[in-house]
């Protein structure tokens, strides 16, 4: 196993940059996610990462060894496409080990290798079935299994539950986590699921038009958003953003651009006198019979919470209650907001000012 680094990595087609210089580090056995929308670059980096495009400037390291003009079949490392892209014609057995049948691997080692993997996967019993016989979990885990088989020092993958429905995509998501962990294995993960990287990751990667916006641990990125983009692509349903200032005659009391006041604490003479936008998370929104009346837009119940959305401040808002809250469009209800759980970021800079 080896760490990661990308070192002032930068990528341009032609004229246009794509990656605008990107530092990462990940550690030994980090199981790390790049995650951002379409077009932000993270294929593209993990692309280079696996010596299938080349780096404009900078460097990439695995281990101790710069990688930059190393072929993809010398870097030690494998990937799982969001295409399975199984040997339709060859049996499970015969897809996992024919990395190795091409290394010359003696038929010992190789039929070895495949039963431990397909022992770890849970595809013991499908070894001689060919993919046309298999789920697409399934044939995921083959997929899977092929890469493990190669015992790499790093696992790359790309978008692999893009191709699933939904319920089996919770289903693999606990199982890549669970396999990372029984490895160890140093992992980079892309995805557009935000979902995907709060559940699984290690340590979170936000990229967007090409840089990298934040890097931390799935809670800390969802508490302590850096940014405007960070704290809007972080979470669901999304943070809601009211603009507005800070009250001239109290620094706790936000105004909005329709006038409502809305509590806050107090981040200090700096923030005074800016543009400013309120960012509040919709389960710290709660019902409060002595609290700011809202009108209600749409009501979503399921089940466990109900999803509502209402008029706040001049902006439509969502909220999450645990309670099951009886109300219908156009009626109105009363809410609370806890100031403590409020951010507030500049308007103008998009950063988050810090309490």
């Amino acid at each position: 196993m080896a760490g990661v680094q990308f070192l002032d990595v930068k990528k341009s087609f032609g004229t246009v940059p794509v990656i605008k210089g990107v530092n990462i580090g990940i550690d030994d056995g980090e199981f790390v996610i790049l995650v951002g929308p379409s077009g932000c670059g993270k294929s593209t980096l993990l692309r280079m990462l696996a010596g299938l495009e080349n780096i404009s400037a900078g460097s990439i390291r695995i281990g101790d060894r710069v990688v930059n003009a190393v072929p993809p079949k010398d870097r030690d490392i494998a990937m799982v496409f969001q295409n399975y892209a199984l040997y339709p014609h060859m049996t499970v057995s015969d897809n996992m080990g024919f990395s190795l049948k091409l290394k010359g691997t003696p038929k010992e080692e190789k039929d070895r290798r495949v039963k431990a993997a397909a022992e770890i996967l849970g595809l013991s019993h499908l070894l001689d079935r060919y993919p046309r016989q298999l789920s697409g979990g399934q044939r995921q885990r083959v997929a899977m299994g092929r890469a493990i088989v190669r015992d790499p020092q790093v696992f790359l993958f790309d978008e692999p539950l893009s191709n699933l429905d939904a319920k089996l995509r919770v289903a693999m998501r606990a199982e890549i986590k669970e396999l990372h962990q029984r490895l160890q294995t140093t992992t980079v993960y892309v995805t557009h699921d935000q979902i995907e990287a709060m559940t699984m990751a290690d340590k979170i990667v936000v990229m967007h038009d090409g840089i990298v916006e934040q890097i931390g641990a799935p809670l800390d990125l969802y508490d302590r958003p850096a940014n405007l983009f960070v704290a809007g692509f972080i979470g669901s349903p999304a943070m809601n953003m009211l603009p507005g200032r800070l009250d001239p005659g109290d620094r706790t009391v936000f105004v909005s651009e329709d006038g409502t006041k809305l509590p806050v604490a107090d981040h200090g003479p700096a923030a005074a006198g800016r543009d400013l936008v309120y960012g509040l998370r919709p389960e710290f929104i709660r019902l409060d019979p002595a609290g700011l009346p809202v009108e209600v837009i749409v009501t979503e119940p399921t089940g466990y919470e109900t999803h509502m959305m209402v008029k706040l401040g001049g902006v439509e808002a969502n909220c999450v209650f645990r309670e099951r809250v009886q109300a219908r469009p156009g009626e109105k209800i009363t809410v609370g907001i806890d100031a403590d759980r409020v951010h507030l970021f500049d308007k103008e800079t998009g950063k988050r000012l810090s309490a």
